[in-house]
């Protein structure tokens, strides 16, 4: 079955139907022209040996030309042989919280920036588990699906922050739905999420669906960022310290209770994240308690790629549409 490797591209075909518009409206302007110039039967003679069908043909060559380097930028692909490789693995989604309370800076260089350097550390200590990343606020959002490609992961988190999430708050319920959704129904064990956050907002919610998604064999391992003293909140389009409604300045506190709640209703462990190394350390042993499944990885196939030859039926269009005259072409 075909795929493109990069679909997100075939956006870009949306163009045509502009170029063909621009068109039209080119063709429209010429004959508006030409009866402004003067006499037609003049303006006919002028121009007699101009090929409008020539002008056509250089116009639909272009169009073809440039659908197939989109196309060939998508890089369409068959699936090839699959080299017979299993590994044992874990399915992991990780949560993170990306309000702007996580730009706290009670814990250096901040919040979000520490919690960064944990997923780093911690998703090189998990060659053979698939990781999913959800990023939550005051709404959810499956970031990435479970995937082997940790790189991709990492590029995903690089670019974490609360402009990602326009909804603010911390609705940890929304992200343990978020993160559920990532695994597999049919199954009832390999799964954990491990959630970072200040849990700075309380979830009357997600104690409940903790429990819930326990019986469905999840594992929910947490990880609290932040300090009880607790640190203002710099806004970073105002370059300000957020305020409440009276003008006082907000403190965001580490809520360690309802973290310690949901870790303990799926068997998990709640760390406080003082030391990363140790914090990864901990999170690291926890999983390999959950049984390892065997699992195809299809990261292994071998996909046949064809974007060579649209980039040859381009080459070859563009080559005609540039010797070909927008005169008529004399009889030999």
């Amino acid at each position: 079955m075909f795929r493109f490797q990069h679909i997100e591209y075939l956006t870009a075909l949306a163009a045509i139907p502009l170029l063909v518009a621009l068109y039209f409206q080119l063709m429209y302007w010429k004959k508006n022209t030409i009866k402004k110039i003067g006499d037609a039967n003049l303006v006919q003679a002028l121009i007699a040996n101009y090929s409008p069908t020539n002008f056509l043909l250089r116009f639909v060559f272009f169009a073809v030309a440039l659908t197939a380097v989109i196309i060939a930028a998508a890089n369409l692909q068959k699936p090839g042989a699959m080299d017979n490789v299993q590994r044992k693995g874990v399915d992991v989604a990780i949560a993170i919280d990306v309000s702007k309370s996580m730009l706290a800076e009670d814990i250096k260089p901040n919040r979000l920036e520490r919690a960064r350097q944990l997923v780093y550390k911690l998703m090189d200590q998990l060659p053979n588990d698939r990781v999913a990343l959800v990023l939550f606020a005051g709404r959810a959002y499956l970031q990435m699906p479970l995937t082997t490609d940790h790189s991709a992961a990492r590029m995903y988190i690089q670019q974490a922050g609360p402009q990602v999430v326009p909804t603010q708050g911390t609705v940890i319920s929304e992200a343990l739905r978020a993160s559920n959704s990532a695994f597999n129904s049919k199954e009832r064990k390999f799964k954990s999420i491990v959630l970072i956050t200040d849990g700075e907002d309380h979830d009357p919610q997600a104690v409940p669906l903790a429990q819930q998604l326990a019986q469905d064999g999840v594992m929910i391992n947490t990880i609290g960022i932040g300090s009880a003293e607790g640190a203002p909140i710099m806004d970073p389009a105002t370059n300000e310290y957020k305020k409440d409604a009276a003008g006082n300045t907000v403190v965001s506190k580490l809520n360690e209770p309802e973290l310690q709640q949901l870790a303990a209703a799926t068997k998990g462990v709640y760390v406080k994240l003082d030391d990363v190394d140790a914090a990864v350390d901990t999170i690291t042993k926890q999983l390999e308690t959950i049984e390892s499944n065997i699992l195809d990885d299809n990261s292994f196939r071998d996909y046949k790629s064809y974007f060579q030859w649209f980039l040859a039926i381009a080459l070859v269009f563009l080559l005609i549409e540039f010797f070909l005259p927008e005169r008529k072409l004399k009889a030999a």
